[in-house]
């Protein structure tokens, strides 16, 4: 676990910052109305932020080439 904890810390900082963000745009922007889907529910936009955190920090992760 701690192996995978630092090969991966970047991943897991983009996460965090991804959930942060998520709950502060539910908290001042958020849906007005309450319907709609995703930024109505302080849960589902922690857990979007937190997924879109993860995949726009994999995008600039340097992968291993191995031959």
């Amino acid at each position: 676990m701690k192996k995978w904890f630092n090969n991966n810390v970047v991943l897991v900082l983009g996460v965090l910052i991804g959930a942060v963000s998520g709950f502060l745009y539910w908290k001042f922007i958020g849906c007005a109305t309450g319907k709609c889907a995703i930024k109505s529910n302080p849960y589902l936009m922690i857990s979007y932020g937190g997924l879109m955190g993860g995949l726009v920090i994999n995008l600039f992760k340097k992968q291993n080439q191995s031959s």
